[in-house]
């Protein structure tokens, strides 16, 4: 019983994992809410879903992009066994819709250089032939472009189709009317049609097609790609003979001969089919696409012997708007396997077939898995969605592929923005923005029959949808899903896909929009969606947009296309011209900050560091839609900088456009082709592009750095400015050492901090020559980061001594000096080892001796310095209040009533002075270095403070130290007496002589021993005085001042050093 249970408790287990993971190469069928049968098989890499509802190939293209996938691609062999796989494993035996391996050819360009036959009315006799061999045709289609001569009123033949048997077998021949208009009628068979397509005789170009099929004698004739008249069941039913003669230009009233009825004007382009073409087709031919299919004739002047009246000329077509080649050509299909190989075919686009699309594995299984999150648990807004379409599953959570009326896409924006008002802002999950992404992809490709007059209650229905649209996706792109685009980005490709669906939606969406009104705007808080439509014959007008006003009402984000650009279409033959701006003013925050755009820097001068490249402006964009077709333009925008200018960091600001072909896979990135800056402002840029899509500004950021010249000239001062401090701190060094300064903790200091400091720039100098060598340049840095920070050390020890001297501390010396090399040695030894353990690969910069500075690990060496001079800045300012105050005191009490200012004056300096000496020895001229990257000025300032560093020590030190000068001068006294007397107690002879620099009394001085300079014997007063000699008051005048004492046998130094003549 024990061992079922166990075997079933296994079997449970197994089919719980089995369910949770797809297993790679198995069949994975799903049916959703609205009866959608997709059958997924699941490979190591990709995930290849079958869906079994029928759609045209562009829904099915559509369907796969809501779904964050792609038609299954053609000839992509590591496709063939899935696929095959797939189709048998689900008994799929029909054809099924495939893409296209390679991107659809480029749309035609809107101005074409053409030759042509020029007809001149001075010969009549001038005709053209088409060298070709005619079959007996069961369908026929001629196109050819005709440009009328305005004085020439009979009736003319443009072509003429003979056959041996039979004469006037096909021919096309048109004639003025009285209203000035060119009527066109067809001969088939014999049979003459009646004249009725027409168009302008304006002397412009026209394209016309004609169409013939045998299948029920169906014929149309086709005017600038619009059906002009039509018919069928003719008297006879069979096919065109073949063998005959087509002749351009002339009626044939016998087999190539006889000719009658001439043609005066131009002619070119003429192209033949044994097919009948479709609508779909001549509008695409009218726009100067090709199409190969089926093709007898392609014209070609290599082909055509002419008449010697007829003249070859040169002439510019004017192709009135682009369109998709891909519509000419049949859709490609998977009809079956042949041997293991697919066997490919065509059929009509608009056919009702199956399709695959194919995604990564990942992908599809994190979409699945949001899937069934919400069907499980359904988020706050998917409740609010449920609860206001009344229904029990999450409405969004499978969207149907036969979403294709307006009207049910209405329905689920509306319910959707409702929805969304009513759910806690932040509180929008992840799998909430995919359907809701899906959703608006679905929408935006919704076809759209051709423009006709509508209701007003339809025409409100489309705004209605279009604001519902565009609040949906305000609400995705917010500032606050930020984080949330983070969380599906292995689903969706960015931000820029709501871009493509409102582009999409809105080109789809304008002729129904702008039937009634000439401006529509549409705007939301992060959205603003303008459509501006001019009738190109009433002139051009301003055609200027800007986002949402600012508060300082300037420098707005603006997009522009130049009049003349507007008025140039006009004069190439449109009618009019809707322009669909849009601006988006919270794409930037989207992108991830740590994705760095790659591009080539611009500035490439040496002067500055390129650090990367980032989104810096809002994206606006323009769609110039020509005849409701979309034309390519030129345009002018300004846009903001919108960014935070760091200390040390330049923007430089590069014109770009997001290319969504670029990077298909990924949906697309930002591109410069055919953008330059035109003008650059401290707050914005403008900016000029030679066509229109989406655009932004791209900043790229660099390390401010100086001119080469400065550079070199900031080194020679650093290395002069060493050299000279070298030389100071060894002087000072010597002179300590050598004419036996008193010993106390104060010189102890000192020379540990000359130490430090000289080694510091001793290797600071040598670190050039150590650059070219990876090894020692290590070894350097590593020796520059311990001397600089034993430096700082010291320095800050020496605060601390300052500090103890102001403000009692019960500490005795021997304890305070083993604390200060602790502190002075200790700590960077500490610091540097730490700093190296952790990150050794990252410890040197790339190009000099020191720390990288791109890192963190700069922080090992500025993190300390910060906090030595916040200290030493607070004892600083403590020790100028204590004796500025005291000094004002004293020289309240001593100084007569008419003199107080300006003894006060004189007094404050005396007391103040040393203690602005004091700086350089504390490190706080180092705070120059915080403003350096702001003017080159203060990069000179900061070297000349710090590099003469140990030359400021030694003046202080040695030169106006009167410690070393009363050392040195009993020196000389000793040598004196010792070589004019043979005294027996010299000792005591230099006792007498030393005259202390301060007292604490107004007595006379008491002598000192060299080991206690710091104290004296005053032990029977409770108050201290200090004494100042000031040479402003008079030749010897003293004050005295009283302080707390710190100890009872301490006399206080305030300064670190003895005034010389005080």
């Amino acid at each position: 019983m024990a061992g079922i249970l166990v075997t079933a408790l296994m079997l449970f287990l197994i089919k719980k994992v089995c369910e949770g993971e797809p297993t790679v190469g198995g069949p994975d069928r799903v049916v959703d809410q609205h009866g959608t049968n997709k059958l997924v098989y699941i490979t190591s890499q990709w995930a290849l879903q079958l869906v079994n509802d029928s759609l045209p190939f562009s829904r099915a293209n559509s369907f796969c992009r809501s779904q964050f996938a792609s038609l299954l691609t053609l000839n992509e062999s590591e496709n063939h066994e899935d696929l095959l796989e797939l189709l048998r494993q689900t008994g799929t035996r029909s054809s099924v819709w495939v893409g296209q391996s390679s991107k659809p050819a480029a749309p035609s360009k809107q101005y074409l250089q053409i030759s042509a036959l020029s007809f001149p009315k001075e010969s009549h006799e001038g005709f053209a032939r088409v060298n070709i061999s005619f079959p007996a045709l069961s369908a026929i289609s001629m196109c050819v472009r005709v440009q009328w001569d305005r004085d020439w009123n009979d009736v003319s033949t443009i072509f003429s189709y003979a056959a041996p048997v039979f004469t006037n077998e096909f021919q096309l021949r048109g004639q003025l009317d009285v209203q000035g208009r060119v009527l066109l009628a067809l001969i088939i068979h014999g049979k003459h049609l009646p004249y009725k397509a027409s168009f302008p005789n304006d002397g412009a170009w026209h394209h016309i097609c004609v169409t013939w099929r045998r299948s029920g004698n169906h014929w149309a004739i086709y005017v600038d790609g619009e059906s002009k008249d039509t018919g069928s069941g003719t008297d006879t039913n069979r096919d065109i003979h073949g063998d005959g003669i087509l002749i351009l230009g002339q009626d044939q009233d016998s087999f190539g001969g006889n000719f009658t009825e001439p043609f005066f004007g131009n002619i070119t382009d003429l192209n033949v089919w044994t097919m009948g073409l479709e609508s779909r087709h001549i509008r695409a031919l009218n726009s100067c696409s090709t199409l190969s299919q089926d093709m007898l004739f392609k014209w070609s002047l290599d082909r055509i012997s002419s008449h010697p009246a007829v003249k070859e000329v040169q002439t510019s077509l004017v192709c009135p708007a682009a369109y998709p080649q891909v519509e000419l050509q049949d859709c490609r299909t998977l009809q079956g396997w042949t041997n293991q190989l697919p066997a490919w075919g065509q059929t009509e686009c608009s056919n009702l077939l199956p399709f695959v699309c194919r995604s990564t594995k990942e992908r599809y299984l994190k979409m699945k898995q949001m899937s069934e999150s919400q069907s499980v648990r359904p988020s706050a807004f998917m409740n609010h969605l449920m609860m206001l379409s009344n229904r029990t599953q999450p409405i969004l959570a499978q969207l149907p592929t036969d979403l294709n009326n307006l009207a049910q896409a209405s329905v689920l924006l509306n319910i959707s923005a409702q929805a969304l008002e009513h759910t806690p802002q932040g509180e929008l999950q992840p799998a909430d923005m995919v359907s809701l992404i899906q959703l608006l992809s679905l929408t935006a490709d919704i076809p759209i029959q051709p423009p006709t007059p509508l209701e007003n209650s339809s025409q409100d229905g489309v705004l209605e949808l279009s604001q519902h649209f565009v609040s949906v996706a305000d609400s995705i792109i917010c500032d606050e899903n930020r984080l949330k685009w983070q969380a599906i980005k292995e689903v969706v490709n960015g931000p820029m896909d709501v871009v493509k669906s409102i582009d999409r939606m809105v080109t789809h969406l304008s002729p129904h929009l702008m039937s009634q009104t000439d401006q529509l705007t549409i705007t939301s808080p992060n959205i603003k969606l303008e459509l501006q439509q001019q009738k190109l014959q009433e002139g051009s007008k301003v055609s200027s947009f800007c986002g949402p006003d600012t508060e300082s009402h300037a420098h707005l984000d603006c997009i522009s296309v130049p009049p003349q650009k507007i008025q140039d279409l006009h004069s190439n033959g449109f009618y009019k011209i809707t322009l669909v701006n849009t601006w988006y003013g919270s794409l930037r925050p989207l992108f991830n900050p740590e994705e760095n755009i790659t591009m080539v820097p611009t500035v490439t001068d040496g002067s500055q560091r390129y650090l990367g490249t980032f989104l810096g402006s809002s994206v606006v964009s323009t769609t110039v839609l020509g005849d409701d077709q979309p034309v390519s333009m030129a345009v002018n925008f300004q846009l903001q900088h919108r960014v935070e200018n760091s200390l040390g960091t330049v923007y430089d600001p590069v014109c770009a456009f997001w290319d969504f072909d670029l990077s298909p896979e990924t949906g697309g990135w930002w591109n410069t082709k055919g953008c330059k800056v035109v003008s650059r402002h401290y707050g914005h840029t403008v900016c000029y592009c030679n066509h229109t899509t989406n655009f932004a500004l791209l900043l790229q950021v660099y390390e401010a750095q100086r001119s080469p010249e400065n550079e070199k000239a900031l080194q020679v001062l650093t290395f002069i400015g060493c050299g000279v401090s070298m030389c100071g701190l060894l002087f000072t060094f010597i002179l300590f050492i050598a004419v036996g300064v008193p010993k106390s903790d104060r010189t102890t200091v000192h020379k540990n901090l000359i130490v430090a400091l000289g080694v510091a720039e001793l290797l600071l100098m040598c670190s050039d020559w150590a650059s070219d060598n990876r090894a020692a340049c290590f070894l350097v840095t590593a020796l520059l980061h311990l001397f600089f920070m034993a430096s700082f050390s010291w320095m800050l020890v020496e605060g601390l001594l300052l500090w103890s001297k102001v403000v009692a501390v019960n500490i005795s010396e021997d304890r305070r000096m083993k604390l200060y090399y602790i502190i002075g040695w200790g700590v960077p030894v500490l610091i540097v080892g730490l700093t190296l353990a952790v990150s050794v690969d990252k410890y040197k910069a790339e190009d000099h001796c020191w720390l990288n500075v791109q890192t963190d690990t700069i922080w090992a060496f500025v993190g300390p310095v910060v906090f030595v001079l916040a200290v030493n800045a607070v004892v600083l300012c403590r020790v100028v209040m204590v004796t500025v105050s005291s000094a004002h005191r004293r020289a309240k009490m001593l100084s007569p009533s008419s003199a107080s200012k300006m003894q006060t004056f004189d007094l404050t300096w005396a007391v103040t002075r040393p203690v602005l000496i004091l700086l350089p020895v504390l490190g706080l001229t180092w705070l120059c270095g915080v403003l350096v990257h702001l003017s080159v000025v203060m990069a000179y300032v900061f070297i000349a403070l710090n590099s003469f560093q140990g030359l400021y020590i030694f003046l202080v030190y040695a030169v106006y130290n009167s410690e070393v000068r009363n050392a040195i001068k009993r020196i000389k006294e000793k040598r004196k007496a010792l070589s004019f007397t043979n005294c027996s107690q010299p000792t005591s002879f230099l006792h007498s002589q030393r005259v202390p620099v301060s007292s604490w009394s107004r007595s006379p001085p008491t002598p000192s021993s060299p080991e206690t300079s710091e104290t004296s014997g005053a032990n029977s007063s409770t108050s201290m005085s200090l004494v100042i000699k000031n040479e402003s008051f008079r030749k010897e005048s003293f004050v005295s001042f009283s302080m707390k004492q710190a100890s009872e046998n301490q006399v206080v130094q305030l300064t670190g050093f003895k005034p010389s003549g005080c």
